[in-house]
């Protein structure tokens, strides 16, 4: 009988441990994942402002060759990232693909004019840039319009500038549940030992040498808690990389390692803060109220 006792309270205990384990994990990755968000949030902004653009539209009695030293021109200055320089030709044969009909057969020449679409660096895509390098394009006689669509361009930087006040305020109340997760978890890890607790102050021994094996429990748990999250990340970022490869670079190691170093710092803190104060919860309670 003691023996199946016996292993019935070494199942249970080990059951405790590792439920304790995947429950610190699944925070931690949790972290992990948001930490990871945020700090390619930066990224994933600009390569949403960067698909913003506008088209030049040349005067059609421009040559060939003065609009590509126009977009050579365009090309060094500051505000672009890349030009795409768009041929009647290849302008007509789009607008009859669309239009499911030979428009040129019709009118008897090609209407349309020759074009630059533009691609924007981070910094120039917003609404006022955008005002200003149109009056400053203007000004040249070879540019006949420019043309982009303001109302897209307000909208995707309101929505991102909304969606990093949220994933801040996320990050905060994410953080603040986290550590309350963990704390609860391993509140009980050490409530199912009060008794234990009580015994060895009642048979002397001193209240660090009790709280040491706890302690070192509660790192064990962040740690290893810690390596299996960024494992998970790991495997996580690896594939993410194959489908969004202008996004997640493996190459980034000084952001994965700051993302992986964060990931053990708070596994450790937070398990190590959480074991404090709930063994000195029992180690300071009164014996009457263990029951409770």
């Amino acid at each position: 009988m003691p023996k199946t006792e016996d292993r019935y309270y070494k199942r249970k205990l080990k059951s405790a441990h590792i439920t304790t384990l995947m429950s610190i994990t699944m925070v931690l990755f949790v972290l992990g994942l948001l930490a990871t968000i945020i700090l390619h949030a930066q990224k994933v902004s600009e390569y949403v402002r960067e698909n913003i653009g506008f088209t030049i539209t040349l005067n059609s009695d421009v040559e060939d060759m003065e609009v590509i030293r126009f977009q050579k021109r365009l090309e060094v200055k500051d505000f672009v990232k890349t030009t795409r320089h768009i041929p009647v030709e290849e302008a007509a044969k789009q607008l009859e693909e669309e239009l499911g009909e030979d428009f040129i057969g019709f009118l008897g020449y090609n209407p349309l004019s020759p074009t630059i679409d533009v691609r924007l660096k981070a910094a120039y895509a917003r609404s006022d840039s955008l005002k200003k390098i149109e009056k400053q394009l203007m000004r040249n006689s070879a540019v006949k319009e420019v043309s982009y669509q303001e109302s897209m361009v307000q909208t995707i930087n309101d929505n991102i500038e909304k969606l990093s006040i949220f994933l801040v305020a996320f990050s905060i109340l994410l953080m603040l549940i986290a550590f309350a997760l963990i704390n609860n978890t391993i509140r009980l890890s050490v409530y199912s030992r009060r008794f234990l607790i009580k015994t060895m102050q009642l048979v002397g021994a001193t209240q660090g040498f009790i709280r040491r094996p706890f302690l070192k429990q509660g790192l064990f748990y962040g740690f290893f808690g810690a390596v299996i999250t960024i494992i998970l990340l790991a495997a996580l970022i690896y594939f993410g990389e194959q489908r969004m490869p202008e996004i997640l670079d493996l190459s980034h190691t000084k952001i994965y390692s700051m993302i992986a170093g964060g990931v053990v710092v708070a596994g450790l803190l937070i398990s190590w803060i959480s074991t404090y104060f709930a063994v000195r919860k029992y180690l300071n309670i009164q014996n009457d109220k263990l029951y409770q």
